[in-house]
């Protein structure tokens, strides 16, 4: 018992009940990762979309569950703006201008697209014309900005990998 829980009874109660719910919490949270790995390398398309730097097997199974039919793009770069990733455009009268992102779509395959390219961004250390692309953004743009730019490039980038059937290049341009 530490010291905390012999001075105040209340709080070795708390401990004593939070404690093992939260291994529990933490067991499970072990075994689904587990289970959606095993499922992901078992995909052939989305163990193609995790050849991508900073892509998962959560973020290949959302982005494969989200999409379900890559005939609905005519065009790969829609995709972006399905997401929510696009710059929402305000005109009025001699006004036009382009503001933040739309937010329209999935929030949560968004959320997973930006950390996805701020892994990229901030923790993938092999190079890519992908990241190198992204590193040079941050510099100019400032980090925000990149990522989100990024983050709509990764979704493009997924798209046109599953259309095509082909694997990402570490060497090569990116195909985008």
């Amino acid at each position: 018992m530490g010291e905390a829980q012999q001075s105040d009874p209340a709080l070795a109660v708390i401990i004593d009940h939070v404690l093992p719910s939260h291994e529990a919490i933490c067991a499970a949270a072990a075994a689904l990762e587990v289970e959606i790995t095993a499922i992901a390398k078992r995909h052939d398309l989305s163990r193609r979309l995790m050849t991508i730097p900073g892509i998962g097997p959560v973020v290949a199974l959302s982005f494969l569950a989200l999409i379900e039919n890559t005939e609905r793009f005519p065009k790969t770069a829609n995709v972006g703006a399905f997401v929510g990733l696009t710059p929402r455009r305000y005109q009025s009268g001699e006004v036009d201008y382009s503001g933040r992102i739309s937010k329209r779509g999935d929030a949560a395959m968004r959320r997973l697209l930006y950390e996805v390219a701020s892994t990229l961004i901030n923790r993938v250390k092999r190079y890519s014309p992908l990241k190198s692309w992204a590193v040079r953004l941050a510099a100019r743009r400032g980090f925000k900005k990149a990522a989100v730019a990024t983050a709509r490039k990764l979704a493009v980038l997924m798209l046109t990998l599953w259309k095509t059937g082909e694997e990402f290049h570490w060497t090569k341009e990116a195909t985008t």
